[in-house]
């Protein structure tokens, strides 16, 4: 099995070094990851000026290549460029900070496994809840342990996976529940301050998500510290409306 593993924080983060470690245990891994942190681009690529990349060493030995670009152009020259043969999956991350929620869509680490599923891949995006001294060591075990389940029980075609940490989860034995992406919104609020110049800029407060409803979600899986799984589709067509908007008539 071959992966091409890349992530958002750059391939000198210690999360992808973590997941690189594992699951070289398990697969021949391609790293192609950003040279500097892409946080929150979302699925941007580069389109207006050429992407430089370098091939990075270690110990002697080739370990990946440096993209100067965002982790959607990773995957595109990973699979087209870099890789010695089609993968069989993609992987994103470890992503310091957890992709859940509505910060799916912002997030660079997901961007790149949706890349990947885009071209008819398994794709799995981790993340793990940020804290100061993150223990990625130990999530990435975890992380290729539900990385292999996935791959034992999911069907023949290939499939889009959010897989989320808490840190809670990288003590005892924590569950892994499968879930769908919540919907509320949060961290929408912005502290003001005067620069020495008296000029105004914002700071966004990064608030945390709201607090468990009725319904469970990602964010209310998390804040139990169980682990999440959530199956993602790119596919922005909302199917049940189109179907009611074949009988509407326009002219111009």
């Amino acid at each position: 099995m071959l992966i091409l593993l890349t992530n958002d924080d750059g391939i000198y983060a210690p999360g992808i070094r973590a997941l690189e470690k594992e699951l070289r245990q398990i697969a021949d891994v391609c790293v192609v990851s950003p040279a500097v942190e892409q946080s929150g681009v979302g699925h941007s690529v580069t389109f207006l000026s050429p992407i430089v990349v370098r091939e990075e060493f270690e110990n002697d030995k080739p370990r990946g290549w440096a993209v100067e670009g965002s982790p959607a152009d990773c995957v595109k020259l990973g699979l087209f460029e870099f890789c010695p043969r089609k993968p069989d999956l993609v992987v994103s991350g470890i992503n310091g900070g957890l992709n859940a929620g509505i910060n799916v869509l912002y997030s660079g680490t997901v961007a790149a496994a949706i890349e990947g599923a885009f071209f008819g891949l398994t794709s799995v995006a981790v993340s793990l809840e940020y804290t100061e001294h993150a223990e990625f060591s130990k999530a990435a075990v975890l992380a290729r342990k539900v990385i292999l389940q996935i791959l034992e029980q999911k069907g023949p075609e290939p499939q889009l996976f959010n897989v989320n940490i808490p840190t809670a989860a990288l003590v005892g034995t924590p569950e892994v529940k499968i879930v769908p992406m919540g919907l509320d919104r949060y961290g929408e609020a912005y502290e003001k301050r005067i620069d020495p110049r008296g000029r105004a800029y914002y700071w966004a407060t990064n608030d945390p998500p709201p607090q468990p409803g009725e319904t469970e979600t990602d964010l209310t899986a998390l804040s139990k510290g169980d682990v999440t799984v959530t199956p993602l589709d790119f596919d922005l067509t909302k199917h049940k409306y189109f179907s009611q908007m074949m009988s509407w008539k326009f002219q111009l």
